[in-house]
């Protein structure tokens, strides 16, 4: 199997290619620090990551914003300290400051002459509309748990995405090669539907699992890059060879 074997490749836009992690953390430093613990920086991940996913799938239909807005009052209360709507409201909204990743825009602009470019997200399309402006790409398609109803790893979102991958650009399966850093959202899943996978290990190097749950068994993936700049030289090694 090669990369270049493939004609579209559809991202988690958040850890692969926007660094959610650091806008995570620096969203919930002013309510850790009441609790006057310190926490590591994977610790607050770590809160964060069970809070959120315990939300989805509470409330599927929810949009990513307002989801954030109750998962900060969830770790308020986990951690018996007091918050506000207000500053709830401002973590939700907080999606449009988290930094991308500074090899994302370049990787992805030498990508876009080779595939078609596909978005997979947990998030909204207001949420994700500020994320784009910052990668400066013109994705081919863009699929959010808001357009489907559910957040991944929910098979839904990956059955919807292969659906209209087929509807409106006539790709099966086999073309597709799915791009994430997310063993939980991402990868799990993609085993599950038979999608082929490369994985953007951000996280190389760190302990833990960060803002994802953990997995008792680590997914299949037939890539792994510790970054997106690195996956495009395994590709422009594959057309040179």
């Amino acid at each position: 199997m090669k990369l270049t074997d493939f004609s579209a490749l559809t991202f988690d836009c958040y850890g692969t290619l926007i660094d959610w992690e650091s806008g995570i953390v620096t969203g919930l430093a002013g309510l850790a620090k009441r609790t006057r613990v310190t926490f590591s920086r994977n610790q607050l991940l770590e809160v964060f990551a069970a809070e959120e996913s315990a939300q989805e799938v509470e409330t599927p239909a929810m949009p990513y914003s307002q989801l954030l807005s109750v998962v900060y009052q969830r770790i308020a209360r986990i951690w018996r300290v007091s918050s506000t709507s207000k500053e709830a409201d401002a973590f939700g909204a907080s999606v449009p400051d988290w930094p991308e990743f500074p090899d994302s825009a370049g990787a992805l602009h030498y990508l876009k002459q080779h595939y078609k470019l596909v978005i997979l997200s947990n998030v909204d399309r207001n949420s994700f509309s500020a994320s784009n402006a910052r990668l400066r790409t013109d994705f081919d398609a863009i699929y959010t748990a808001q357009d489907i109803g559910s957040y991944k790893p929910d098979l839904r979102n990956f059955e919807f995405m292969l659906r209209r991958l087929k509807s409106d650009f006539g790709l099966e399966k086999a073309a597709v090669l799915l791009t994430a850093q997310s063993l939980f959202h991402d990868h799990a899943p993609a085993n599950r539907v038979g999608l082929a996978s490369a994985w953007i290990d951000r996280r190389h190097g760190e302990s833990g699992w960060g803002a994802t749950k953990a997995l008792a068994d680590m997914p299949r993936y037939d890539f792994r890059f510790k970054s997106l700049a690195e996956f495009v030289l395994a590709h422009q090694r594959e057309l040179s060879g």
